[in-house]
């Protein structure tokens, strides 16, 4: 029992360490956030009230079907169901009966009711689509904010123990008199100033880092992390299309010009809807009644008179609408306003579909260019910074011009890292537009 025990034991502490340890990859990070956001969730429960929508104008096409019954005891003068006299005794009776109703032509409202859920429901899809998209692009978003400030840490990170080494020889050359005492007061405060800069950039990874956890509603912010990889500049093919072949995809992919269409849709089906109170209803019934008194003047028996006392009705009904109000009128009225403002609205999320893909991909194309760009300069502060520190290393060059061609360089670092990522999202965002989603992306 005692090794059982410590083996369970052993087996917590194993998965409390490996819990700890995950490290979250973008794909587990998006996926994560489909299964548990709030919005998400509330989309899934429209999508599925549409469909309760649609069986509700699917039952509008069956007849309506309803039985009744009563059972009452009378004393004194009443009328007596079976003989349907006035009788002044005690009797008890009993009726029942089944009617039936169908609709037969209501100006096609029960059909276009149905086709108004079909579109709602296609609505209710896309909706949920682009609830999906717009969490996908934040995680990720988000996710790359913490790659960002992590590569730019290591930076700092890397040079201040560049600073390190060079504070360490230069006190050794101060001390030999090689140097003067104000160089190596020089790489000290380098040095401090790197250590602040250092703090800064681990508070911002932390605070990068909650706010992803947030993002995916973890509490567990301190063991939270993203993975540990290499991230590479991924292929850029979809820059090397044609803008027009990028729109025309977008506008087959994308959710924002087919919720503006479907929506467009109802709008036309509520104007159908509304014409269709001009026209008459009509509807068959059909009825089925019998009933039975304990005080039968022929002392009939229970099966015998409900039998015996049975009854038929059927026939049609015919409404045919005159005036109400002019309420049909303004309601046709409004609906052909909705349907022109559904018109302009879907021309509206047309253009600014193109406006958004022709934006992203110049954003897309200019970030590429300033990330060449960037790795221009940092090869030129490398050369730059070599330079120095060899003509530092001989006594050509005093320690703060040496700093400052080291400040250069990280800086030109930085740079980099920062736009190699803003380049990665802008490809990313671009490659949404094309139809490729987030949870598919390869950083």
């Amino acid at each position: 029992m005692r090794i059982k025990i410590l083996l369970i034991f052993t087996l917590l502490i194993v998965l409390g360490a490996q819990a700890q340890e995950k490290k979250w990859t973008l794909r587990e990070c998006v996926e994560h956030a489909l299964e548990n956001n709030i919005t998400i969730k509330q989309s899934e429960l429209n999508y599925e009230a549409t469909a309760i929508d649609k069986l509700d104008a699917l039952g509008n096409f069956l007849p309506s079907i309803s039985a009744s019954g009563s059972l009452s005891s009378n004393t004194g003068a009443n009328i007596n169901p079976v003989t349907n006299a006035f009788e002044s005794s005690t009797f008890t009776s009993f009726t029942t009966g089944v009617n039936v109703g169908l609709t037969l032509f209501d100006g096609l409202r029960n059909f276009r009711q149905l086709q108004k859920a079909k579109f709602n429901k296609l609505l209710s899809q896309y909706n949920l689509g682009k609830s999906k998209d717009d969490i996908a692009l934040f995680v990720a978003n988000s996710y790359l904010q913490v790659l960002l400030n992590k590569e730019a840490l290591k930076v700092i990170e890397k040079q201040h123990d560049i600073t390190l080494e060079q504070l360490k020889r230069t006190k050794d050359l101060v001390d030999a008199g090689v140097l003067p005492q104000g160089d190596l007061l020089e790489i000290e405060a380098t040095s401090a100033d790197e250590l602040t800069r250092i703090v800064q950039a681990q508070n911002a990874v932390q605070i990068a880092r909650i706010g992803l956890a947030q993002t995916l509603l973890i509490k567990d912010y301190e063991s939270f992390d993203t993975a540990e990889q290499e991230y590479l500049i991924p292929d850029a093919e979809i820059l090397e299309k044609p803008i027009d072949q990028v729109i025309t995809k977008a506008r087959e992919s994308r959710y924002e010009v087919q919720i503006a269409e479907q929506s467009k849709l109802i709008a036309e089906k509520d104007k159908q809807l509304a014409r269709g109170a001009y026209y008459p209803t009509l509807s068959a019934f059909f009825g089925y009644n019998t009933r039975w008194a304990d005080n039968d003047f022929f002392d009939r028996g229970f099966v015998e008179q409900l039998y015996e006392n049975d009854g038929f009705s059927y026939g049609l009904q015919l409404n045919l609408p005159i005036l109400n109000g002019f309420s049909t009128r303004t309601s046709v009225k409004r609906s052909k306003i909705n349907v022109k403002r559904s018109e302009f609205q879907l021309e509206q999320a047309e253009l600014d579909l193109d406006s958004n893909v022709y934006q992203a991909y110049l954003d897309a194309k200019g970030s590429a260019e300033a990330y060449e760009a960037s790795l221009v300069a940092v090869k030129a502060q490398e050369r730059a910074y070599e330079y120095a520190k060899d003509r530092y290393d001989v006594g050509l060059t005093n320690a703060f011009d040496f700093s400052q061609s080291k400040f250069r360089l990280e800086n030109a670092q930085s740079q980099e890292v920062q736009n190699k990522f803003d380049y990665i999202f802008k490809l990313k965002v671009l490659e949404l537009y094309f139809g490729i989603k987030i949870a598919d992306i390869k950083l």
